[in-house]
């Protein structure tokens, strides 16, 4: 799966000229948390967040009135307050890659560009909806967590039982274990009971954490 199946193509964005207090006003209204910011030729410049929208502020402001204040404020603009250092990713990036390239850098979005063209944005929210279908958060069926053998070969065999069962696995989910010789799967399976399930898969793998209907 790639960004370009999961990004938003709609972007709300704004200019550098904007004033602040009108970019705060569009965020509001279209529910969204940062904009990319374009110039007059539609290039990518920056991207602003909420929060930098927020703790705008003119250094003069403390010794002026509420008034000037607010009329100093109308003044700022997007330009004085966005984040210039854009990390922007492409349609074709994997959305693992995304992932990792937000938590790296401790960012909540990506503006997806195609040559100097803003095409879209994927952002943290896109991604944890894609963690909730990976793990079948919405699926009804038994929900497995075990440690396994890092081995070729077992998960296949680990299917082929849960198959003999008549079961369907909806979701499966594999994560780094404490040693080289071990991991860790979350997997979910429909149509098979319960108790049936724990009989014939507990000698297998090299612990059964938990397992539970869902």
């Amino acid at each position: 799966m790639f960004v370009g199946d999961r990004m938003t193509r709609r972007v709300i964005t704004v200019t550098p000229e904007m004033p602040v207090q009108d970019a705060l006003k569009k965020m509001h209204l279209e529910h969204v948390r940062r904009l990319p910011v374009l110039d007059n030729r539609g290039r990518l410049v920056g991207i602003v967040t909420e929060s930098d929208l927020q703790n705008a502020s003119p250094s003069e402001a403390t010794t002026l009135s509420m008034w000037e204040i607010g009329y100093l404020l109308s003044k700022i603009t997007v330009e004085r307050v966005m984040s210039k250092n854009i990390i922007t990713v492409t349609e074709d990036t994997p959305l693992e890659e995304a992932a990792r390239i937000m938590a790296d850098n401790k960012v909540g979005a990506l503006p997806v560009v195609k040559g100097d063209d803003l095409v879209g944005i994927i952002t943290e929210t896109d991604l944890f909806k894609i963690f909730l279908e990976l793990l079948g958060a919405r699926y009804s069926g038994v929900r497995v967590t075990a440690v396994t053998h890092n081995v070729p070969g077992y998960l296949a065999r680990l299917a082929g039982i849960i198959s003999e069962l008549g079961g369907n696995i909806v979701s499966l989910g594999t994560y780094e274990g404490e040693s080289a010789n071990y991991g860790k799967i979350a997997l979910k399976v429909a149509g098979v009971d319960l108790e049936k399930l724990k009989i014939a898969i507990e000698p297998v793998v090299e612990k059964l954490v938990d397992i539970r209907e869902t």
